[in-house]
């Protein structure tokens, strides 16, 4: 039987829902709502960058808008909504998704994240052994409590980097989780005392992990190509020649089907339960997301750099890992978001003591400034002047969720949108006040309009 056919823009409306980008900014954070938004994208990625805020706060903000960091807080450490594990780079996952994600942890000596060679080796066993003894005893531990050297002889047994490694190995392996993280340092106790139910339930086999891998990561993406598959969800690492068999016999058994997206010559696939969505969204002409929100490098939106330039057409590289000279639009650079396309990037930092959020540059895509059709998936224009209204109202929101008091926008490419771009923000701050409380000061901090916009 023929595949079904479908446009390119009704495989980047299903990704857009799968993704919670129709509603940017406009859904209300709650336990509910979060484990659902990480369940469905498969995972929420954590990274240590803090030049505006880390990634897993700014990844939540850009679908809940701005809210208090100390409720995403309660909600994974204390209600224990989601846990930190490895799906793509370490990332909360839902808790509900434990008993699935220990068949990792039984096999991580075979399928690891690049630090097991530490745990083959005897002569280390000593140092693992210890440390679990020591957290069994202590409660929760950091790196840093391993510490220390000995006395007149250098660098001791608690030597920082076995320590390390010993704390990787018991995480990964389960016998640990992250109890919580102090200044973003993990403090890692016993597995059952971070989650109760820790050893409740038998752990799929290998086989029905791999199909639930597949599945998730094909749920997150709604229609993928084999290489999205390999790229979405990174961790366990895969070989792709035993995914391509494993998938191969999903297609066999109709677990998944194929389905063929029109201007491409790859293999596509998707959940059979799927279909019925990517109809509706071939029917519709009317754009899959109304708004406007910034992207942290780090979303899962992102993770397939390669599917987003299929399917939006924009071509996007995480610039912190470029060497300065060589980076084209600037250190920390965050797509912008707006109705369902990808319209430009924006440079950022949080000055924390001035209380400023810095715009340092803006680029727009030539597409939009010149009027013309989106490169890829499209629904019909896209109003300049709308979307520069939007951007105003993102950053407003953005300054309020940081605790920022300013915003100051610099460089905008083309230089003929600065003035509507600053007017906007402006209008947008000088409008709105802030509903979050800053804990450190407990008073509700107003955003103001601020110097050089």
């Amino acid at each position: 039987m023929k595949p079904p056919v479908f446009p390119l823009r009704a495989a980047a409306a299903l990704f857009v829902a799968r993704q919670h980008l129709d509603r940017p900014r406009g859904r209300r954070l709650g336990a509910t709502t979060l484990e659902r938004f990480v369940s469905d994208v498969g995972g929420l990625q954590i990274d240590s960058i803090n030049v505006l805020d880390r990634a897993h706060y700014l990844t939540a903000w850009s679908r809940f808008g701005a809210y208090d960091h100390a409720t995403l807080d309660r909600l994974i450490y204390r209600r224990r909504v989601l846990f930190e594990y490895w799906a793509h780079a370490a990332c909360f996952v839902p808790s509900s998704q434990l008993v699935t994600w220990r068949r990792v942890m039984l096999d991580y000596k075979a399928r690891h994240t690049g630090w097991s060679a530490f745990l083959r080796k005897n002569k280390n066993r000593r140092v693992t052994e210890a440390t679990e003894l020591a957290i069994r005893e202590r409660g929760p531990l950091a790196n840093a409590d391993f510490e220390h050297v000995r006395p007149g002889k250098g660098a001791g047994w608690w030597d920082w980097k076995p320590a390390a490694h010993a704390l990787h190995g018991l995480w990964m392996t389960g016998r640990t989780l992250v109890h919580s993280r102090v200044h973003f340092q993990k403090r890692f106790d016993i597995a059952e005392r971070v989650l109760p139910a820790f050893a409740a339930g038998e752990p799929p086999s290998w086989d029905e992990f791999m199909s639930w891998h597949i599945r998730r990561s094909l749920h997150a993406m709604g229609a993928a190509t084999e290489t999205d598959l390999n790229w979405y969800l990174t961790f366990p690492r895969i070989p792709a020649t035993m995914r391509k068999k494993k998938l191969n016999a999903m297609l066999k058994s109709a677990e998944v089907v194929e389905v063929e997206i029109e201007g491409s010559r790859v293999r596509w696939v998707a959940l059979p339960e799927d279909l019925p969505a990517l109809e509706k969204a071939a029917r519709s002409r009317r754009a899959p997301s109304q708004g406007t929100t910034l992207l942290s490098p780090f979303d899962s939106f992102l993770w397939h750099r390669a599917r987003t330039q299929r399917l939006f057409g924009f071509d996007y590289t995480i610039e912190v890992y470029v060497p300065g000279p060589k980076r084209k639009f600037g250190y920390y650079v965050l797509p912008i978001w707006h109705d369902a396309h990808l319209i430009g990037r924006l440079d950022a930092k949080h000055h924390r003591s001035r209380g400023v959020l810095e715009v340092r540059r803006v680029h727009f895509e030539p597409w939009l400034v010149a009027g013309k059709a989106p490169p890829a998936a499209a629904w019909g224009a896209v109003d300049l002047d709308a979307a520069l209204v939007g951007i105003g109202e993102t950053l407003s929101d953005l300054a309020r969720f940081l605790g920022a008091e300013r915003v100051s926008v610099g460089r905008v490419a083309p230089g003929k949108l600065r003035a509507p771009l600053a007017r906007a923000v402006r209008e947008s701050l000088g409008h709105k006040r802030s509903p979050i409380t800053r804990e450190s000061a407990g008073t509700d901090v107003p955003v103001e309009s601020g110097a050089a916009i």
